[in-house]
């Protein structure tokens, strides 16, 4: 057991001795952060145990109720943008301020999780002094919480004075309304006018971050073939179910290898009476061994780093559809989703703005994180307007599973990380 606590003493003495590099200005923030960590943890707390499933409407307002407060401790003016009722989400919570200093910030984070009020409870708990579990309590109320308790800081030593920031906390992040044309339209039309994204979704450490993300589409092919008895198969035909497997299998060959880009078939329904339910992703087929299928329904998803790569892969596939086998028909229609946040130099050097600030806090070097090991995110609808950076948020484990955690010990340096970022943002030339 003394094990682990020397290494925590030994890397706490070398932060304070190399934090040296940072200004007075930056020390005072730090020593701001370290003395109000205590409130950041009861509204982490706080929140963590208000559910706030994305369709829980009440619970996503109630939250966002909660940091407007606290959003306008840090100087912000806090507002709700309603969503129009065929939507059936909550809205969003904005908070802003102008001014003529620096980079115009955009400060994104979500209200919403993933587990809606029927789902098994699961309020917070401290696991152990370095550990606490709770629904949201890294995606990515940590996360939220990280950005509001370093614009407090900044706001008490009057660092925000004519500052733009633009806080944005999304309340259907984890399941957009559609069309996103509509859910997303305030968002994107409010980070036009910015220079930089700031994302809080879930760190990966205290050493990476994202200057990149996925985008995500989904792609429906449909399948159709003559029908007849199966001792004519391949004599008359091959039938829809061997069409859709020839299909399958060269996507793979011909597109698993390439880095970045994946391609998954979640649901497919072949047969000789096929029906499908889009809307509940419910399918039902009847077939008998003896009959060549006439119809097949395959659903999937497509992820990629950049729209080249998507546009690429797409024209694969349709070329691959396109090769029939005998007595088969085949179509593949695809729907966009999130875009990718590409890699840019823009997002380049604002990683290198937080990598000497991390160096110069002592933790060490920040570097670009794995974009394929990261999901599409909000950020991800602003990428093509203004330089990105993401992953700035809570550590943990096990998002979107019930024993989701916090890792306690790196949220202190989590919140100094993203206060110095957005002190050296905003007093930039």
């Amino acid at each position: 057991m003394r094990k682990p606590v020397l290494i925590i003493l030994a890397f706490f003495a070398a932060f304070q001795a190399r934090s040296q590099s940072l200004s007075e200005k930056e020390k005072q923030i730090i020593q701001f952060i370290d003395q109000h960590l205590p409130d950041a943890e009861k509204l982490l707390i706080e929140t963590v145990n208000i559910n706030s499933g994305t369709l829980n409407k009440e619970g996503v307002q109630k939250v966002g109720t909660i940091f407007s407060k606290e959003l306008e401790k840090a100087g912000l003016h806090s507002e709700w943008v309603p969503l129009p009722d065929s939507l059936n989400r909550a809205g969003h919570l904005v908070a802003i301020r102008n001014g003529k200093k620096g980079k115009k910030l955009f400060i994104i984070g979500h209200l919403d999780t993933v587990f809606e009020p029927d789902m098994p409870a699961n309020p917070w708990k401290k696991l152990n002094d370095s550990t606490a579990t709770g629904q949201g309590a890294n995606d990515m109320k940590g996360g939220d919480v990280i950005a509001i308790a370093a614009l407090q800081a900044l706001q008490s030593m009057h660092l925000l004075d004519d500052a733009t920031i633009v806080v944005y906390f999304t309340g259907d992040e984890e399941r957009a309304g559609t069309p996103v044309s509509v859910s997303r339209k305030d968002f994107m039309e409010r980070a036009k006018l910015c220079d930089v994204a700031l994302g809080f979704e879930g760190a990966q450490g205290l050493h990476s971050v994202a200057t990149a993300r996925r985008g995500s589409s989904s792609w429906k092919l449909s399948v159709t073939a003559n029908t007849f008895h199966s001792s004519g198969v391949f004599k008359y035909g091959y039938g829809a179910i061997y069409e859709s497997a020839r299909i399958l299998n060269e996507f793979r060959e011909q597109l698993s290898t390439e880095k970045y880009l994946t391609f998954n078939p979640g649901l497919i329904v072949g047969g000789s009476d096929v029906n499908y339910d889009e809307s509940k992703a419910v399918g039902q087929a009847i077939g008998k061994s003896n009959i060549v299928s006439p119809s097949c329904y395959v659903s999937g998803d497509l992820r990629f780093l950049t729209e080249a790569q998507k546009e690429s892969a797409r024209n694969k596939m349709k070329e691959i559809v396109a090769k029939h086998l005998n007595g088969t028909k085949a179509e593949i229609k695809f729907t966009d989703g999130i875009p990718a946040m590409e890699p840019t130099e823009g997002n380049n050097k604002i990683l290198q703005i937080l990598n000497n600030a991390t160096k110069d806090m002592g933790i060490g070097e920040t570097i670009a994180g794995d974009p394929g090991s990261r999901g599409a995110g909000d950020i991800s609808y602003v990428a093509k307007y203004v330089d990105c950076l993401d992953g700035l948020g809570a550590s943990g484990n096990g998002a979107h599973a019930p024993g989701e955690t916090i890792n306690l010990k790196e949220f202190p340096y989590l919140i100094q990380r993203a206060a110095i970022l957005m002190y050296r943002l905003i007093h930039s030339d």
